[in-house]
């Protein structure tokens, strides 16, 4: 872990003096990139320097305290010891902290995550719908902002599937490990003699990218108008102001009706598409990852099974660690801590294991 801190440290540094060259500086482009990679590393790099000079003060105080014969200086000299090591402890920690944020993407600044119903008919549109207000709720009480991004409803008031851009503080640390099968056991509203059926939905949680990491090129493109379909009056099925892209190059189709403006819808069907070209190119070297760890808990894969949502034992169960919890009537209202912390103390022990 520390050969690569001292590598990031070097590299910040590079930075920094090159910051400080005119011919450097003259290049806007070159500036723009060293300036945005400085940002990456700079949180690290002044952990790590002020991890630096504890060790070195650790050294003056181990040496001071050897050499002194008085015991009343001497239990001064431990006591200013122990608490530069317990100082150390707590930076090592932090830097811990951020390598693992950074190697697993965690440090993302937004998301869009995807829900869609599974198996299970009206049943499945209906948990769909229920997945998308537990993270609503997760999202308000966070303080994260949450947009609707695309909606395709059933008559019954659930959801196809729901497109919802996410950004904030933590909000992808948090919710990246939400990719994936899940599964509900319960009554459905539709069932008349008490019968518990099972019936599923999948999400996609992609990390929203900046708009200088994906290049999109026109050229590639192929757009459709259409008539918005699903809830929101008259003015949306009489209007076209539904975009459906298509990027040609990888065969990507995106479809934005959650507007009237068929701007917008345009603007943030884009941005979905960008999202998923961005999840594409960094798909292989995420299974790398993956591959090399033991538990496979941040691989997306939508067909993996991840979680089990049982009502009538009040039981929320994640199969990837094992995870069983008797509160499923809080954690769908969006008390989702339990679950999200738990997954990330596991993949945090796994990757810091591996570095």
């Amino acid at each position: 872990m520390f050969e690569k801190l001292q590598a990031d440290h070097r590299r910040f540094l590079e930075i920094e003096q090159a910051l400080l060259d005119p011919t450097v500086t003259a290049d806007v482009a070159r500036v723009t990139a060293l300036s945005r990679e400085r940002g990456r590393l700079a949180k690290t790099a002044v952990h790590y320097d002020r991890y630096l000079t504890l060790g070195k003060e650790i050294e003056q105080a181990e040496a001071l305290l050897e050499a002194e014969a008085d015991e009343e200086m001497r239990d001064y000299a431990e006591g200013e010891l122990a608490a530069l090591r317990d100082q150390r402890e707590t930076e090592a920690e932090t830097l811990r902290n951020l390598l693992y944020d950074r190697e697993s993407g965690a440090d993302h600044p937004a998301l869009i995550m995807e829900i869609r119903a599974g198996a299970g008919g009206d049943e499945a549109a209906l948990f769909a719908r229920d997945l998308y207000e537990m993270y609503r709720r997760y999202a308000e009480v966070t303080g994260w902002k949450l947009e609707v991004m695309d909606m395709e409803a059933t008559e019954l008031g659930g959801f196809k599937e729901v497109s919802l851009s996410i950004k904030g503080d933590g909000a992808f640390r948090h919710l990246q490990f939400e990719s994936g099968g899940h599964r509900v056991q319960r009554v459905p509203q539709t069932e008349t003699q008490g019968r518990i059926h099972t019936s599923a939905a999948t999400v996609a949680v992609l990390p929203e990218p900046e708009d200088v990491e994906i290049e999109i090129r026109n050229e590639d493109l192929h757009i459709d108008v259409m008539r918005a379909g699903g809830p929101g009056g008259q003015h949306q099925n009489k209007t076209e102001s539904g975009v459906r892209i298509t990027h040609l190059p990888s065969g990507i189709v995106v479809n934005c009706r959650d507007e009237r403006s068929q701007h917008k819808n345009k603007t943030k069907a884009l941005r979905i598409l960008r999202t998923r070209l961005y999840d594409q190119i960094h798909e292989k070297a995420r299974s790398q990852r993956d591959q090399a760890r033991r538990t496979l808990i941040g691989s997306g894969d939508r067909s993996q099974r991840i979680r089990t949502y049982n009502f009538p034992q009040n039981r929320v169960t994640d199969h990837r660690i094992g995870l069983t919890l008797y509160n499923l009537d809080q954690v769908i209202q969006g008390d989702l801590e339990g679950l999200t912390e738990a997954l990330i103390d596991h993949d945090r022990r796994e990757q810091l294991g591996d570095l």
